[in-house]
């Protein structure tokens, strides 16, 4: 059976969602989650939450899904524990060091591998399988036939996202919030930078295309692909930071769907949404995926302004507007909005609702022709409101009851897969006019609707004896009361004691100067001024699939491409794969990593901690590489804003920024039609890095300079590293954000 995952930001929500059918909910607590800024779970409300989930079949998956530094291990590892022992189904991962633990430590804990993992090929799920993931979240930008693909051939369930609010980049491969927002996204705490006002210019000549939401996505909608997506195993909706009411209003269509019948899926946009697309699970255009226009709430449309009528706005209606409904009026400009709190008809009368026309009183200017959008409908809100608690299905309760005179009273009761013996203290007598009933008996004991429980079938033979109605009252609701315990308490939580790890060392030697490029000048001024490990050719992209047979060492992103080459090249892993602590670095280098290259997200105490941790650990350092220049990719997309913008091909004979009230990023397009954009600020710890201890090799990263350009920078790096550059001579845009000068807030 198709897994229906629903969002759980709070208890209330989770209630929500098991209240509506849904199988299985995943929450965070307050560290380590994907979304920091929702209500969350602490130790206590977590176990509420688990016993409330397992008593109804529902089973409950804990995001630690965030990247973790060295210093946090620990904390990580107690968080694990708990979460073991309250009796969690499975733990969401993003970070190889949390994956690990899990595996090497709890039995029956499953690992999940998050959609941050940037899994979207069956090479990489078959990685993550092999190093004891049960379940892979795949990116959202994996097609339903690939995704059916890889669920046949890796043999490990699959879990796809199906509704709500889509990234725009590839998940886990977004640094915008963490680098110019302050707030990383990869720890938690994405601000939405994607979701603010942006123009898209021409770089070369200053030419303007308007301010637009150019990065906002839709919202996934894909109500109408649910008997296809059958063919995987869970369906996940995005949603933690929702309130319940589009929790339930979500579950309880997509459950309608999945159930087989016809849901009305005009429901769905009776709840907030961003207008919506299929996504590129079912072939949404890459240029079609966002709304430029807005990048929140944007109801649905109910009518329009037709005329000015006695001081009031006439709306001549498509659907139906009640009394405290909100509704949103474009004007062209600015959006109105406004809570309905007075609705009139034409003889100026108040009135409670209308399907036709109405009018409204406001001091904004309108225009006849401007589109009223309902995005809160009161009613239909109430309505949800009232299925917010309750029970979606109960649970037979089976009995045998043995009834002697003389003897206990004795039931035999089974129950949420669980059995119970009940034997009453006190002795039952012989009846002195009439014996109690089957028919009695099952009148007391079907009294539970306050339960889980529905009565199922009651054996039960007469002996002349006579049982009172507070017995088996009180016989019930121990019954109840212990099904329910042995039910909480049959979840497995045992642990294993985890194999020692073969450490492995480097030897820590003189560091050097690497480069990645774009373009064959930047690659030919590189060979020119020594460097002799370039990456451009030999570069696998993260979210890269075509993985041809290549020579010579590699540069991989991804997981899949560590699968596919691991065997035939040598290889290093780039910043994409978020390395933050010492464990990370050791699996990567017991899957064969020559060198593995740090994140973006570190500053210069957390590498410092890491270095330490890996020689405790192991005895000698690891080898790690290092960006030390270059214009940070802020998020790698498949998206392409040209396209929305109508300037399909343009990339090839023009370059593209966008943006906003603090500066300008670059659009870097690729062959494959993905785009990266660029920090507007570059990147230079070059005057740091002789005082930076236990990397390997700095990375020179080149995406927009020219030949002159590179060699500049070479010159001024090698000359750094080597002593004989002390005094700063080339000092592009320096700027050090994103490593060494910051703590992650």
């Amino acid at each position: 059976m198709t897994e229906l995952l629903a969002p759980a930001g709070n208890m209330d929500a989770l209630m929500a969602a098991v209240a509506n059918g849904c199988n299985a909910v995943y929450l965070g607590m307050s560290k380590f989650g994907a979304r920091a800024y929702s209500s969350n779970f602490d130790e206590e409300t977590l176990r509420e939450a688990i016993e409330y989930c397992h008593l109804r079949d529902v089973k409950v998956y804990v995001t630690m899904n965030t990247i973790v530094f060295e210093d946090e291990t620990e904390e990580m590892q107690r968080q694990l524990q708990l979460i073991n022992q309250l009796g969690a189904d499975a733990v969401i991962v993003q970070d190889l060091a949390v994956l690990d633990y899990i595996v090497n430590n709890f039995e029956d804990m499953d690992v999940h591998c998050s959609t941050q993992m940037g899994i979207d090929d069956l090479e990489g799920t078959l990685l993550l399988k092999e190093l004891g993931a049960k379940r892979v979240v795949l990116a959202r930008e994996t097609d339903i036939d690939k995704a059916k693909y890889i669920r046949k051939k890796s043999g490990i369930p699959i879990e796809v996202f199906v509704h709500g609010a889509l990234c725009v980049s590839y998940s886990g491969n977004c640094l915008m919030s963490g680098l110019i927002g302050y707030r990383s996204g990869n720890r938690g705490r994405c601000v939405g930078s994607c979701r603010k006002l942006y123009e898209l210019s021409n770089s070369r000549t200053g030419k303007p295309y308007g301010k637009s939401y150019i990065l906002s996505m839709k919202d996934l909608n894909t109500l109408e692909h649910v008997e296809e997506l059958k063919a995987l195993d869970s369906l996940k909706i995005e949603g933690r930071m929702k309130e319940p009411a589009y929790v339930a209003n979500v579950v309880k269509t997509y459950r309608e769907a999945l159930d087989g019948s016809h849901p009305d899926g005009n429901n769905l946009n009776r709840t907030f949404n961003r207008t919506y697309t299929e996504g590129y699970i079912f072939g949404a255009d890459r240029g079609d995926v966002v709304n430029v226009k807005r990048p929140n709430n944007y109801g649905y449309p109910i009518g329009k302004i037709s005329g000015f009528y006695r001081g009031k706005y006439e709306i001549t209606l498509s659907d139906i507007l009640n009394q405290n409904d909100i509704i949103r009026i474009d004007t062209g400009s600015e959006d109105v909005n406004l809570s309905v709190v007075k609705l009139y008809g034409r003889d100026g009368k108040l009135i409670n609702s209308a399907d036709d026309k109405c009018y409204i009183s406001l001091k904004e200017k309108l225009s006849v022709g401007d589109i009223v959008y309902k995005t809160k409908d009161y009613h239909y809100y109430k309505e949800l409101e009232n299925n917010l608690k309750g029970e979606f299905r109960r649970f037979p309760l089976d009995m045998r009851v043995y009834a002697y005179p003389g003897a206990k009273l004795v039931i035999e009761a089974d129950g949420l897969g669980c059995t119970y013996l009940y034997e009453s203290d006190e002795i039952l007598g012989e009846a002195i006019n009439v014996p109690t009933s089957k028919d009695q008996i099952i009148k007391q004991m079907a009294r539970l609707s306050d339960t889980v429980f529905t009565l199922g079938n009651v054996e039960y033979e007469e002996y002349n004896a006579f049982i009172p109605v507070k017995l088996l009252n009180s016989a019930r609701r121990q019954i109840v009361d212990e099904l329910c315990k042995a039910k909480i308490n049959s979840k497995k939580k045992n642990i294993r004691t985890p194999e020692k790890k073969t450490g492995i060392t480097f030897e820590s030697g003189k560091s050097y100067i690497t480069a990645s490029v774009t373009t064959r000048e930047q690659y030919d001024a590189c060979r020119q001024m020594g460097i002799e490990v370039i990456y451009y050719d030999n570069i696998i992209r993260r979210n890269e699939n075509n993985y041809e047979d290549m020579e010579g060492e590699l540069l991989i992103g991804g997981y899949g491409g560590i699968y596919r080459y691991r065997d035939s090249n040598p290889f290093v892993t780039d910043y994409s794969l978020n390395v933050v602590n010492a464990d990370s670095c050791h699996m990567l280098h017991s899957l064969g990593a020559k060198r593995v290259t740090l994140s973006y997200e570190l500053n210069r105490k957390q590498l410092h901690r890491l270095i330490e941790g890996y020689c405790e650990a192991n005895g000698g350092y690891p080898a790690l590489e290092m960006i030390v220049y270059g214009r940070a990719p802020l998020l790698v997309t498949r998206y392409c804003p040209l396209k929305v913008s109508g300037l399909c091909g343009e990339c090839r004979k023009n370059d593209y920024e966008i943006r906003d009230e603090y500066g300008s990023f670059p659009i870097l397009n690729h062959e494959d039609c993905t785009t990266t954009v660029l920090n507007g600020k570059v990147l230079n710890l070059l005057d740091e890095m002789p005082s930076i201890e236990g990397v390997e090799a700095f990375r020179l990263s080149f995406t927009t300079e020219t030949a002159k350009e590179v060699r500049d920078v070479v010159r001024m790096a090698t000359g750094k590293l080597s002593g004989k550059i002390t005094e700063s001579v080339f000092n592009p845009d320096k700027d050090t954000r994103g490593h060494y000068n910051r703590e992650i807030i």
